[in-house]
């Protein structure tokens, strides 16, 4: 099984067209992170939106934290089959994962959070679902300074590292991660890559 992300723009009738912007940072996220490339790379689709097919549970969860951080994107999920061999254009795909993922993105329109998840395993999509609005909900609290930090240990900084980035104390380091919730945020993607390796991994041959 894969993963269809289908993204669509906020506001896009009163904002600029963020799609060519959005395509760039999600290719750096993989090339950056020296993540498996998505089976299909993102691509705009019709409008501003932009679907991509994943096959990978870790590039997943960095796409969608890349879009998460961005904001301004209501983001479905489709974890199911599609028909293979998938197509060269990311936007001709068919297949149930595809169907899933359309629901999934006009489901985010209403949703707290603005993202949902659609799956074959409903039971673990509505739980990869609360994941995701749980680590969406952090993200949205964070501050400027709280990213700074979060940056910095993204780079592999210790705190005292980052203090010195920074230039402020380490402790001043460490109530800006707790504020800014990096150890839940962590918890959030760990968990929500698990439920995605659960999820695409049935109906795969044992080695």
């Amino acid at each position: 099984m894969l993963t269809v992300l289908t993204v669509d723009q906020q506001g896009s009738r009163t904002r600029a067209d963020e799609v060519p912007a959005l395509l760039d940072r999600l290719d750096e996220t993989v090339r950056r992170l020296r993540l498996a490339p998505p089976a299909r790379d993102p691509q705009r689709t019709v409008g501003d939106e932009v679907q991509a097919v994943v096959d990978d549970p870790d590039t997943t969860v960095a796409l969608v934290g890349t879009l998460l951080r961005d904001g301004g994107w209501w983001v479905g999920l489709g974890v199911g089959e599609v028909e293979e061999p998938l197509p060269d254009e990311t936007r001709a795909g068919r297949g149930p994962a595809y169907v899933q993922a359309r629901e999934a993105v006009t489901r985010a329109k209403s949703a707290p959070h603005r993202i949902a998840v659609v799956g074959a395993d409903r039971y673990r999509a509505e739980h990869l679902e609360t994941v995701l609005g749980l680590w969406a909900g952090i993200l949205e609290r964070r501050t400027a300074r709280g990213w700074e930090v979060f940056d910095a240990v993204a780079d592999g900084l210790s705190y005292d590292e980052a203090a010195r980035r920074l230039g402020i104390s380490q402790s001043a380091v460490s109530q800006r991660a707790q504020a800014a919730g990096l150890v839940d945020e962590r918890r959030a993607r760990r968990l929500a890559r698990d439920l995605l390796a659960e999820m695409t991994s049935e109906g795969r041959p044992t080695p």
